[in-house]
């Protein structure tokens, strides 16, 4: 089942929540910033032993103090266009993303909206591939949940989904 909500990824009571990485997996902005902390040191300490994440790939950690167990790193691409196989690559990090859960044996699983903030990936554009995928493997979880951090993102899922009457709160 796919769910829509707006709320903060990091204080959901998921099996996995996926951050919005970048390729060095050191701690960013946005998502990611507020994963870092959320999480606490530990998680920047394993990441640094990963050595980065190529974009369209992802990579798991711990949660450590975050309710989820799991962390799974999905390093979307920048948008210039759409003519550097931007697309492609987004489509292939939400795919790496639910390979990594179905490896971990999890059965609910929480995305933000990838490359849509600093990478500039247009959101309807974005949302359509995050679905697309998130359909594909709707079988193998019990929960798939679309994290939105506004409204607008939000309101976009729904509608993609055909559920815009839903409230903020689901």
């Amino acid at each position: 089942m796919i769910k829509v909500i707006q709320y903060d990824i990091t204080d959901l009571d998921v099996d996995i929540i996926v951050n919005a990485a970048n390729t060095s997996l050191l701690g960013g902005g946005g998502v990611d910033g507020a994963i870092q902390r959320a999480a606490g040191p530990e998680l920047l300490e394993a990441c640094k032993k990963l050595g980065g994440c190529p974009t369209g790939e992802a990579r798991i950690t711990p949660g450590f103090r975050l309710k989820a167990k799991w962390v799974i790193h999905a390093v979307g691409p920048d948008w210039h266009g759409g003519t550097g196989d931007e697309p492609q690559m987004l489509e292939s990090c939400y795919r790496s993303a639910f390979s990594l859960a179905k490896e971990a044996k999890v059965r609910s699983i929480a995305f933000p909206c990838i490359s849509t903030g600093i990478y500039h990936y247009p959101k309807k554009d974005a949302a359509r591939i995050a679905l697309k995928v998130m359909h594909k493997n709707d079988k193998d979880f019990r929960s798939i949940v679309a994290c939105c951090f506004d409204a607008e993102n939000a309101s976009i899922y729904r509608k993609l989904l055909g559920v815009a009457t839903e409230s903020e709160d689901d």
